[in-house]
């Protein structure tokens, strides 16, 4: 291994690299067996694979967790809270030298580390494909029809964005010694990249290494992940020259963000009739509205701190 680009050196006869999968895990219990089990599926050499359940001391105790985990996988109780230590935890027991991170409620397709750590050919990290899954194929709540068009983008997060979600992040381990752990009270996927760019590191997409991630069924699902995205991107704005004008005039454009993005949901493969199309354009302007206000909301206390 270069640690100087993170490349992955093959030395002769060692076989491809051993990949320790990193797994957050918290109060999800169901999510961590269709994880596991789509592990167990992989395409790529098992006695080269290393899992490591990091869970977050989850209410249901160690015992539960590891009956699930039931020998598939190492598992470490990790007491600080967030997703981010988790990782980080996950990390710290383990011995590959290829890190692939995945979340608990993802399922990996079966060539899911095979073409990951193929990717690590072209570039220093990558990230790749994630689909959004429906609980009822054809048949989609209007919260799952809005994210199967919007959520999870990784293609353009990486290509257009510089950083790919933690939920499919593959990078060597001198890498990730290199920039650092995950950190807390941000959006840890895009500080951790940027921190990765600016470090030097190249990133690319690999398409062919797929997870698939469930669609949020319910408002209340939808609004929690958007109330913790919107304190983490305001988070990671601390610091700088007009922080909150510059947060203001940014979420005022949201309503009308909306409407730009009408079209992507009417032209969008993914839903296939028109009330699936109408339901979706319902959640995206209840939504932006919703952020708008929440992210006002942010302000007050930022100034007052």
């Amino acid at each position: 291994m270069d640690a100087a680009r993170g490349t992955i050196e093959a030395l002769p006869g060692a076989g491809p690299p051993l990949v320790s999968v990193i797994i957050p895990h918290y109060h999800d219990l169901d999510g961590l067996g269709r994880c596991l089990t789509g592990l167990a599926a992989q395409t790529y050499p098992p006695d080269r694979v290393e899992i490591v359940v990091a869970d977050n001391a989850s209410p249901e105790g160690r015992d539960a967790v590891g009956a699930v985990v039931a020998g598939r996988a190492h598992l470490v109780i990790v007491p600080e809270k967030g997703a981010g230590p988790a990782r980080n935890g996950g990390v710290a027991v383990a011995e590959g030298d290829v890190l692939a991170f995945i979340d608990c409620d993802c399922v990996p397709e079966p060539d899911w580390l095979r073409a990951g750590v193929e990717a690590l050919d072209r570039g220093d990290f990558a990230g790749g494909r994630v689909r959004v899954l429906i609980e009822t194929p054809g048949r989609p709540r209007p919260t799952e029809a809005f994210e199967a068009v919007f959520a999870f983008d990784n293609r353009r997060y990486v290509e257009s964005m510089g950083f790919t979600v933690t939920a499919n992040l593959f990078c060597p381990r001198a890498v990730f010694s290199k920039v650092g752990g995950f950190r807390v009270g941000v959006s840890e996927d895009l500080e951790w990249s940027l921190r990765a760019r600016a470090a030097g590191y190249r990133i690319v997409y690999a398409p062919l290494a797929v997870v698939g991630h469930p669609a949020r069924r319910s408002w209340d699902e939808l609004i929690a992940k958007w109330r913790r995205l919107n304190a983490e991107t305001f988070g990671l704005s601390a610091g700088r020259p007009g922080r909150s004008l510059r947060w203001i005039l940014r979420s005022l454009l949201l309503p009308a963000s909306a409407l730009a993005h009408t079209p992507k949901v009417i032209a969008s493969p993914a839903l296939t009739s028109w009330p699936q199309r109408w339901a979706a354009l319902g959640v995206l302007y209840r939504l932006r509205f919703w952020r708008l206000i929440d992210a006002l909301s942010l302000v007050g206390p930022a100034r007052r701190s």
